[in-house]
């Protein structure tokens, strides 16, 4: 008795609807297992999250990888570049002094549609250096370039302001001898012009601490 009441509770109990669930899953795994498959490899930017407080990243090293997905055709299709997201969390260095570390790059942050599995990642892991972060003021040198006039010389170049605060790794920070601006054509100057250009530093993991625009003013004179 009590296993005809078993049955009738939870076998019996809505058998139609049970039948079409079990149908249409049916239908649909075959459908998905049936359709044309594909591989594509898409460039995907890889992100750093937590990286502790007066630490930067000294390293070169690579800001993207590959990812190839294969599954359903029209589903890998649909998968757009800007979709994917490679994260590194690098909340366990809250208390690690500069150094080296390796981050693996795992396929469990991705995000992606039924059918749709991981084939590979290039690379498979991200070996990254990290050091203090510090501040410093460079002088700025301006890049001055141009055909001046017959018997005309540059007298001399001001930058205003004369120096600019940089950020970056501290080994790196110090390393760099100045700040340069874009180049100037000061073609043509005959007395003094001013011109406005802006900085940068040639290490690329040194940046301006903030935004500034450089006024360079180019004096030329006579020559003897």
């Amino acid at each position: 008795m009590k296993r005809n009441n078993f049955f009738n509770r939870f076998v019996f109990h809505n058998l139609g609807l049970k039948i079409v669930s079990l149908s249409i899953a049916v239908l649909l795994w075959v459908a998905i297992a049936s359709a044309p498959r594909a591989e594509v490899g898409f460039n995907v930017p890889i992100e750093f999250l937590n990286i502790p407080d007066g630490l930067e990243i000294n390293s070169d090293s690579t800001s993207q990888a590959q990812v190839r997905l294969r599954g359903p055709d029209r589903a890998v299709r649909r998968i757009q570049p800007e979709d994917l997201h490679l994260v590194i969390d690098t909340a366990s260095l809250a208390k690690v002094q500069p150094g080296e570390r390796t981050f693996e790059l795992m396929s469990g942050k991705l995000n992606l549609p039924a059918g749709v599995e991981v084939v590979q990642i290039v690379p498979s892991s991200v070996h990254l250096s990290f050091d203090r972060r510090a501040y410093r003021n460079l002088e700025v040198h301006a890049r001055v370039l141009g055909s001046f006039a017959p018997g005309y010389k540059i007298a001399n170049v001001e930058t205003d302001p004369a120096k600019v605060a940089v950020v970056g790794p501290e080994k790196r920070v110090n390393a760099v001898d100045a700040a340069l601006t874009d180049p100037i054509d000061a073609s043509g100057v005959m007395g003094k012009q001013t011109f406005l250009a802006m900085p940068y530093v040639q290490d690329p993991l040194v940046r301006l601490a903030r935004p500034t625009t450089i006024r360079v003013t180019v004096l030329t004179e006579k020559t003897k």
